[in-house]
């Protein structure tokens, strides 16, 4: 399940090294994300795809 940064409102995986208190779970990536690389954290770097972040 991602996770949402309540300070800049980044997206993460569950298992970032970045990860705070605060952060809060969200169940679908937000509209925005049409793209793997729309992801900045480097977190996503495990995925390939946007496709294999969704089937997880």
């Amino acid at each position: 399940m991602p996770l949402m940064s309540d300070d800049d409102f980044t997206v993460h995986t569950d298992d970032c090294e970045k990860q705070e208190g605060g952060w809060m779970p969200i169940s679908d990536l937000p509209d925005e994300v049409s793209d793997i690389e729309d992801l900045e954290c480097e977190c996503w770097s495990a995925f390939d795809s946007l496709a294999a972040v969704q089937n997880g």
